[in-house]
């Protein structure tokens, strides 16, 4: 990992003492696939964005999501708008440090693990934390939300 770079992601998660290992995305080949998550942006009928972090190998159950925010439905964001809703690039997206705060929702499967990876807010970079520590930086709820097919 590029030691002298550190992303605004590490860095909220050291001011609310979280601790975590930096990771570059090719460095994880070892690491469990299921312990990878991805974040997605989404806007409901009603259009309010909200966040969904999602295993890396599943997809986002857009019935189920919506439901979980209590939304008629759901869709994804377009590419283009990512940068100036959300201050990430597609690819470089974390639930962490958005220039908004968003209702995010963490998928269930995530309870299973004691550390999890997820983009550290550039692409190519990823952070791995126990998942549950994330609330001290952020508020979010854990629901069902990635298809249960695989």
């Amino acid at each position: 990992m590029a030691k002298n770079k550190k992303t605004n992601v590490m860095r909220l998660l050291e001011q609310h003492d979280v601790d975590y290992i930096p990771h570059l995305w090719k460095e994880m080949s070892d690491m469990d696939r299921y312990h990878n998550y991805k974040t997605l942006v989404t806007t409901g009928k009603s259009g309010d964005h909200y966040v969904f972090v999602v295993p890396a190998h599943a997809e986002l159950d857009l019935k189920k999501a919506a439901k979980t925010v209590a939304e008629k439905n759901i869709h994804m964001l377009k590419q283009k708008d990512l940068l100036p809703l959300t201050g990430y690039v597609h690819g470089g997206c974390s639930p962490i440090g958005m220039k908004k705060t968003f209702v995010t929702v963490f998928d269930d499967s995530m309870l299973n693990y004691d550390q999890v990876s997820f983009s550290a807010g550039e692409v190519g970079k990823a952070v791995e934390l126990n998942p549950r520590d994330v609330e001290r930086v952020i508020a979010f709820t854990f629901a069902e939300v990635r298809t249960t097919e695989e």
